[in-house]
């Protein structure tokens, strides 16, 4: 199966990445599917076989001229799986969708502390930066969200768009994580999460050389009525089981750098899980890390890989390991 690899914004929460929608084997979207009332302005196709843009749309748009359908192009009315393309010789491949509005130019905004990986009707798949919430709280009502952006983001196409949470990152956690575009895809993928996640791989940088290079972590997990942390209790069947697969990548005296792989996706589990083993994920103060190697928290959700709520078909997104969980095992001298 190909990877697709996301684009590394910088973790910077004022950063304004540049809106891209990468093809990770994408849902396709036939021709004439939903009715709208854009139906008449807007045109959707699936494409069979390789050819260039402008080749593809004079066939398509036969009745127009050749200048009309390079003015079409021109003024960015033509999105190829959702992105604007005003390129010609813009190579199309079996598969991705080419969608046409003759009628209004819509602009994308830009978006602030992630980056889309992938669109289609029913999921959206984005890399969040560390220092993004995911969603807001009660409390947090009023700051910028992923949910918040994506929700602007869908309606400034249609404004009867809507956005679902499916799962959740921690505020100062990066990496991939998704989205649903309606309330089937949601439940279904909430429903069938098990069976559906074929794959959640983490990057952790944690304090201490830990001297099993692999090994599983399995409790049960509370939250502290007042405090609100997780913590492992010793009780067996009291609080939510939690199974935590882990490998060393790198390792020296102060940090390693580990492979986690989630069986279960329990509240701040890896950084409960890491505080159990004696080695605290780098910068987490709230479970017992002293480092400040890195200046955010060491934790990066690199792969994410599952089912299609639709179409049953397996999607798979690989992102960067953070350049700066790399920087405490640089040789001396080395520029950082």
């Amino acid at each position: 199966m190909q990877k697709k690899q996301g684009s590394r914004p910088k973790s910077t929460g004022g950063h304004r990445p540049k809106l891209g929608t990468h093809k990770a084997q994408s849902h396709s979207m036939q021709a004439g599917a939903g009715k709208s009332s854009q139906e008449s302005s807007t045109r959707q196709y699936t494409v069979k076989e390789p050819a260039e843009l402008l080749t593809f749309l004079l066939e398509k748009l036969s009745s127009l001229g050749r200048n009309a359908v390079k003015a079409i192009l021109a003024r960015g009315q033509v999105a190829v799986n959702g992105k604007a393309v005003t390129a010609y010789n813009y190579p199309l491949q079996p598969e991705m969708t080419v969608t046409i509005n003759k009628d209004k130019v819509v602009e994308d905004i830009p978006l602030a502390g992630m980056t889309i990986l992938h669109e289609d009707n029913d999921v959206i798949v984005i890399q969040k930066d560390a220092g993004l919430l995911s969603i807001a709280t009660d409390t947090q009502e009023n700051q910028i969200t992923a949910y918040r952006q994506l929700t602007a983001h869908v309606r400034n196409h249609d404004p009867k768009s809507r956005i679902f949470v499916v799962h959740r990152l921690d505020r100062d956690t990066s990496g991939v994580m998704m989205f649903a575009k309606n309330e089937q895809a949601q439940q279904h993928l909430q429903n069938t999460w098990q069976e559906s996640v074929k794959e959640r791989t983490y990057v952790a940088l944690v304090e201490g050389m830990v001297r099993k290079p692999e090994g599983t972590i399995s409790s049960w997990l509370k939250e502290h009525a007042k405090s609100l942390k997780m913590f492992s209790t010793p009780y067996p069947n009291d609080g939510q089981h939690a199974v935590t697969h882990y490998k060393t990548l790198q390792a020296n005296k102060s940090f390693s750098l580990l492979e986690v792989n989630l069986e279960t996706g329990r509240k701040n589990q890896i950084r409960v899980h890491m505080q159990d083993i004696g080695h605290p994920v780098a910068g987490d103060k709230k479970y017992g890390s002293k480092s400040k190697e890195i200046n955010r928290l060491g934790l990066h959700a690199r792969v994410l890989a599952f089912l299609h709520p639709t179409t049953g078909q397996l999607m798979r997104f690989e992102t960067h390991i953070p350049k700066v969980f790399l920087n405490p095992f640089k040789e001396p001298g080395v520029k950082k």
